[in-house]
């Protein structure tokens, strides 16, 4: 991967700049990360609740169907590990030409590893210090509190802390109170403040988080996608959507000078029996095999079972569980989109490196982390065996990548 981070300027030396940025990337989100771990330690705010709320009466159960370890396996180690089995074995895929070095080919192999890691991160990152940070914020009482929290109840007059008086809600207390914290006996801190993290889900947030993630990455590299026609220029005729467009044969009145081409032109059609210029809309795409797309939805549907869990267990309520999915569903779109292509149009590719003079900033006007440095838009380089797309076929390229730069023959490239 050395070579995708070398200066387009001097392709002979690794840019220390861009390999610095990647390194910061990591770092922010290792701090991120960082971060969201002090969170869980710290004391979450608590609720007042109370005591004859059911909502929170339920059993603290010791045994969950999917512990904190078991996450981590689940949506960390094995996307990472199949990320990097894609990633190795099926990139670049069957588009190489025989002519490409092998160099060149373990360069983009190695790339889409470190962007698939690297968007992995970014999504579980974000939705673990997005979950942590609510949970200690809202201090909401989980399904199971009152078994957590050993309530005092010979003295609960002394914790009452709001509520209505005038209603029958416990023996010997006259009213519907709500109660502080301080009721609980239980000396376990750990599990006691736990008890008040109940909104949102982690383990929903990070399943869907590391899941979908890789659902949307094995669904780039698969082709898997719902079948779509390409946008096309008006037509009256829509001879495309016939149902055997390459056969029809369109005859206008011509001039006597048009009589020999369209006579060619027929003679053609007779021969072939179809016109092929002409492509039938429903032959422009294809579903892929349903085997392919099992295999696309099966980390989808196990980050549903993950989250089911935690109802089942009593570790959360309904709406605490759909809003952690939601906050790892957005986490895991945005952090794909943000190192790969669409998935329709992106042929299963992430995006290329940042350019060395914009591997920190871009500045306003310029809208891009690739191109040239300011005053280099008329340079040109020679290609050298390692060049990233090019290959060894030793045309003079230009530095920049935008779109409508001249290389000196009058056309933009």
């Amino acid at each position: 991967m050395a070579n995708f981070l070398k200066s387009r300027v001097n392709p002979g030396r690794i840019s220390i700049a861009l390999v610095l940025s990647y390194i910061i990337d990591w770092l922010v989100i290792i701090a991120a990360v960082g971060l969201g771990a002090g969170l869980a330690v710290i004391s979450p705010n608590k609720r007042p609740f109370s005591l004859v709320n059911p909502e929170i009466s339920y059993p603290f159960v010791n045994k969950e169907k999917v512990p904190t370890l078991y996450l981590g396996l689940y949506a960390l180690i094995i996307p990472a590990a199949i990320i990097f089995f894609v990633a190795i074995v099926l990139v670049p895929g069957p588009t190489v030409p025989r002519s490409a070095p092998k160099s060149l080919i373990w360069q983009r192999k190695l790339w889409e590893w470190h962007t698939g890691w690297l968007g992995l991160a970014l999504s579980l990152g974000s939705a673990f210090l997005i979950t942590q940070g609510m949970k200690n914020l809202f201090g909401k009482p989980r399904p199971d509190l009152l078994s957590r929290c050993q309530p005092d109840l010979a003295n609960i007059n002394d914790y009452i802390i709001g509520g209505f008086p005038g209603i029958q809600s416990q023996p010997g207390v006259n009213g519907l109170y709500l109660v502080s914290a301080a009721i609980c006996k239980n000396t376990d801190k750990d599990i006691l403040d736990d008890g008040f993290r109940s909104y949102p889900s982690g383990h929903a947030s990070f399943a869907a988080g590391g899941l979908i993630y890789l659902s949307l990455f094995l669904a780039s590299k698969l082709a898997t996608t719902i079948p779509y026609l390409a946008p096309t220029s008006y037509s009256p005729e829509n001879q495309h959507l016939s149902a055997f467009p390459s056969r029809l044969q369109t005859r206008q009145n011509t001039s006597r000078s048009d009589k020999s081409e369209t006579s060619n032109i027929d003679h053609e059609l007779a021969r072939s029996g179809h016109d092929d210029k002409i492509i039938g809309a429903r032959n422009q795409a294809a579903a892929p095999p349903i085997y392919l797309l099992v295999l696309t939805i099966v980390p989808w549907f196990a980050s549903i079972y993950i989250a089911s869990t935690r109802y089942s267990d009593f570790r959360h309520h309904g709406f605490d569980i759909l809003f952690g999915y939601l906050i790892g569903t957005i986490t895991s779109i945005f952090a794909f989109r943000f190192y790969h292509l669409p998935i329709r149009q992106g042929a299963g590719w992430s995006w290329g490196p940042r350019s060395r003079h914009r591997s920190f900033w871009a500045g306003v006007g310029v809208g891009s982390y690739v191109g040239p440095k300011e005053g280099e838009n008329r340079q040109t380089i020679p290609t050298n065996r390692n060049d990233l797309e090019s290959g060894n076929d030793g045309v003079q390229r230009h530095v920049s990548n935008e779109v409508g730069v001249h290389n000196g023959t009058g056309r933009a490239f």
